[in-house]
């Protein structure tokens, strides 16, 4: 197994900073954040989900695409992903996103689920993904990038298997899961080697970071524990990345593992970038 960082954890370093750290630390990839920057953004703190300095912007073309490309290659490293927060059902911007991983030269991009909130019913929903799917896996195949669904909390998509249900029957070499152990501590937990043997082939990249629960105070109806999940140090929260990694290579798993760690455990990105690999290569040498 290989690993790659995806930008949205290191919002402190330009693309050209970003790809000499992840050089350093030795990583091998790069996932590129693809979004636009927010209003004002120049006067903002760099932070994860708002001013992030190794962020592809939309509004940037061809040339910001050809400068984090090379800014990668000077490194040694590889593009493999251009990263959105799509919507489901707009093939539109799914498709500008495409171009962009094109010409990137990347594996992947990531596909929109639906989210759950109570408001709308999950047939519905789930009927509107697996169009969306349907109609994306012939625009990652014309463009030969894969594109991948990823666990996540708070859509309809939160597990392993509700993953699978979504790409079942869909190609593929087209058609992916991004796996999040992470994101499952939130919603979603199910048994790591069983959820990867579901996914079989569709089991694309990986993502590393944790998360822990802690008590919130007291129910003020009947006074009962009250529970809240938040990001932790890789080590330090609720995902066993010793066993998960033992179970991905059960499976035969030998694609990129990427750190997306929000923990604020260190306050340079270089610094956690070196835990990172320092920890997953300790890990992948015992296993």
């Amino acid at each position: 197994m290989k690993l790659s960082v995806f930008t949205v954890a290191t919002p402190e370093l330009t693309p050209e900073e970003l790809a000499a750290a992840a050089h350093e630390a030795g990583l091998h990839a790069i996932e590129w954040r693809y979004k636009e920057a927010p209003e004002g953004a120049e006067g903002m703190q760099p932070s994860y989900w708002g001013h992030n300095l190794s962020t592809l912007l939309p509004s940037g073309g061809d040339a910001m695409i050809d400068r984090l490309r090379q800014a990668a290659e000077a490194n040694g490293l590889k593009s493999i992903s251009v990263t959105p927060y799509l919507q489901a059902g707009d093939l539109e911007a799914t498709e500008e996103v495409l171009k962009a991983a094109s010409r990137m030269g990347a594996l992947y991009i990531r596909l929109g689920v639906p989210g759950y909130d109570r408001s709308r019913p999950f047939g519905e929903l789930f009927e509107l993904a697996r169009r969306y799917l349907r109609e994306s896996e012939q625009l990652c195949k014309k463009y030969g990038v894969k594109g991948l669904v990823e666990t996540h909390h708070h859509t309809i998509a939160a597990s392993a298997s509700a993953a699978y249900r979504l790409v079942e029957g869909l190609d593929p070499n087209h058609i992916g899961v991004l796996y999040d152990p992470g994101n499952m501590v939130h919603e979603g937990y199910e048994n790591y080697r069983m959820g990867m043997e579901l996914l079989g082939p569709y089991l694309a990249h990986v993502h590393v970071k944790n998360a822990s629960w802690l008590e919130d105070g007291a129910s003020e109806e009947d006074g009962s524990i009250r529970w809240k999940s938040e990001w932790s140090g890789l080590k330090d929260g609720v995902v066993p990345w010793k066993q998960v990694i033992d179970d991905l290579k059960a499976v035969g798993y030998d694609g990129y593992l990427g750190v997306e760690d929000f923990s604020g455990q260190f306050q340079q990105s270089p610094d956690m970038l070196k835990h990172f690999t320092n920890y997953v290569n300790g890990l992948l040498q015992e296993s």
